[in-house]
């Protein structure tokens, strides 16, 4: 099979093209020595076909090659050898001329096959190549839809882990330190005569109140039962109060009063985002103030966290957008958001200029689950 230049491909894709191209360069290098004629008259005859078979080499192929030589050869001898306009047998000399041309064109067709094999293997073995990085391509983004997958269902697991935990302290550790507490209480009331004894089994009844405050506030922490009974609305405005008045950092919160219910998975990604980009307010900022905005779009809910912090270097804006290394807590945002369809983004106009994250989540409508009876009472 003949091979093809990629340059020359959509041209002479087809074979007739080929032989037509042939012809037609045959055709005009024998015009161009017709217009040579007068002052060439029968000495050198082939001189203008050369290039004509160097195109037909190199473009056309063998066939079309070998073709355009008989034309070439056949037209010579009638138009420009003499006698011209016949084809009686010409003398030895123009033989020998009729010779070293065949050779000649011979050769010009060898080289010119032998380029357009080399050719050939060159597109074949490209075209491998990059069929098998398509292929590796494709493996790598398989692992890595692998990977995420994993990590979203590991981040799920780890919810509802701590979503069992909070229930777990909250039904069973704090009841029982409850009713610890009232017995003590009872058994201080008995013994008032002996003041030592009240004073110390006083000071056990604070620390079981104390205890219990740390149990509590743990259990919150780990998944707020408000984020399943009431909603996303109100889980946010006890996190920020218990938040600002933990790290004396004032804390606005712009979220509509008739914010309704979003599903469960949201609802818990758009906490722990709150909760992540506070966490870091408090740790790394610097700031004194931080402003946290909730819109609720027909498409989409926009979560903005800003703060007037220390802000972002330019390199570390870099790494953090080009999905470089970042921490533990940016990861799990991006990992979550990214399991719902969303995005985030994080900004700074440079150091000292507050930090600004944006979460994107497509706006999915959900309905409130029923808060269970003993978990109502018990809050």
């Amino acid at each position: 099979m003949n091979a093809v230049p990629t340059f020359a491909a959509p041209f002479f894709s087809s074979a007739l093209r080929r032989y037509v191209a042939a012809m037609a360069a045959m055709l005009v290098a024998l015009l161009a020595r017709g217009l040579l004629a007068p002052l060439l008259r029968d000495s050198l005859p082939y001189i203008t076909l050369f290039p004509a078979l160097a195109f037909s080499a190199l473009f056309c192929g063998v066939g079309p090659s070998a073709l355009a030589t008989l034309l070439g050869v056949l037209s010579a001898w009638l138009w420009f050898i003499a006698p011209v306009h016949s084809l009686a047998v010409p003398q030895d000399s123009q033989l020998t001329g009729i010779f070293v041309f065949l050779l000649a064109a011979s050769a010009i067709v060898v080289i010119g096959e032998i380029h357009r094999r080399s050719k050939q293997a060159l597109l074949e073995f490209q075209q491998d190549l990059e069929m098998r990085v398509q292929e590796r391509t494709a493996e790598l983004d398989t692992a890595n839809q692998s990977l995420g997958d994993l990590t979203g269902r590991l981040l799920h697991l780890q919810d509802e882990e701590r979503r069992r935990i909070a229930r777990e302290l909250h039904d069973s550790v704090g009841q029982s330190l409850a009713a610890l507490a009232m017995n003590l209480s009872s058994l201080a009331g008995d013994i008032d005569r002996i003041a030592k004894a009240a004073g110390t089994v006083s000071d056990s009844a604070t620390l079981v109140s104390e205890m219990t405050t740390d149990i509590r506030t743990i259990s919150y922490l780990l998944h707020p039962p408000l984020l399943d009974e009431a909603g996303l609305a109100s889980a946010l405005r006890w996190y920020i109060q218990g938040f600002t008045e933990r790290s004396k950092i004032h804390v606005d919160l712009d979220l509509a009063d008739d914010f309704t219910r979003l599903p469960r998975d949201v609802e818990t990604a758009i906490f722990r985002l709150v909760q992540e980009c506070l966490t870091n307010v408090h740790r790394h900022s610097g700031s004194a103030v931080a402003k946290i905005r909730v819109v609720r779009s027909a498409e989409e809910v926009r979560i903005e966290v800003q703060d007037q912090g220390k802000g972002i270097p330019v390199e570390r804006q870099s790494e953090l957008s080009s999905g470089g290394v970042s921490g533990v807590g940016i990861r799990g945002m991006r990992e979550r958001l990214r399991q719902l369809g969303g995005s985030l983004e994080i900004g700074s106009e440079g150091a000292g200029l507050g930090t600004r994250v944006v979460a994107r989540l497509p706006n999915v409508s959900g309905e409130a689950p029923l808060a269970r009876p003993a978990e109502a009472a018990n809050a």
